[in-house]
């Protein structure tokens, strides 16, 4: 957990990689609780019999599924000390590279690309998500991280 005292400690980071997440387990039940709450419930993801004579021999994660742990990933990872408040302000660049098999063990290597200040004493923070999966060398999302955060 890489531990900052205020936002403000990360201005001079801009352009550096800055943290690494704890491994995160892809379940069966995580895969099919996602299918219930966004209506996807495509046979690659939640039909284990059917998915292990598919391509990948077992169900595979929901794209939007690995992009919904980077929150969770990033909490990992990075906290501040003094912060009043914070928001997910969005997301930029998106692409999922790589599948995720049921069972795998994912994990982000956490890069800062900006850091700009915003109305409300605060900072508009710009991080380089590249999700890996245990492994395998070819990501599996990669995702630019919008936050704002709050002195």
């Amino acid at each position: 957990m890489r531990v900052f005292p205020t936002i403000d400690d990360l201005m001079p980071l801009v352009g550096q990689d800055v943290a690494v997440t704890d491994w995160i387990e892809v379940t069966q039940a995580q895969i099919d609780l996602f299918a219930e709450a966004t209506g996807d419930h495509q046979w690659i993801h939640v039909d284990p019999a059917r998915a292990k004579e598919g391509p990948y021999g077992t169900t595979i994660a929901h794209g939007f599924l690995t992009l919904s742990l980077l929150p969770r990933m990033f909490a990992t990872a990075i906290r501040f000390e003094k912060m009043r408040m914070g928001v997910n302000y969005g997301l930029n660049k998106v692409r999922f590279p790589a599948p995720v098999p049921m069972g795998s063990r994912l994990r982000s290597h956490i890069k800062l690309l900006a850091c700009e200040p915003v109305a409300g004493d605060g900072l508009q923070i710009t991080w380089d998500m590249s999700v890996e999966r245990e492994g395998e060398a070819k990501p599996v999302c990669v995702a630019e991280f919008v936050q704002r955060r709050y002195r």
